[in-house]
């Protein structure tokens, strides 16, 4: 599963729209629908929404399969 399909999953598990989720992370609607449709993160989105969601980077990235963060 690529990065836009996990973002996108994972807001739909919140039930939340783009625009609810794009202010939470930092980003306009448009910022945030733009990940959605495969654009790439920079760095500093990454770990917002990652710690948004509290999943990993790792997972979010596709280098694993494991959801949960390591603390």
């Amino acid at each position: 599963m690529k990065f836009s399909e996990k973002i996108r999953m994972l807001r739909k598990e919140r039930k939340m729209s783009q625009t609810a989720l794009g202010a939470e992370v930092g980003l306009s609607m448009r910022g945030y629908q733009d990940l959605e449709l495969g654009a790439k993160p920079k760095y500093d989105t990454l770990f917002r929404i990652a710690e948004f969601y509290d999943v990993s980077v790792d997972w979010l990235m596709g280098r694993t399969e494991k959801r949960e963060v390591n603390r």
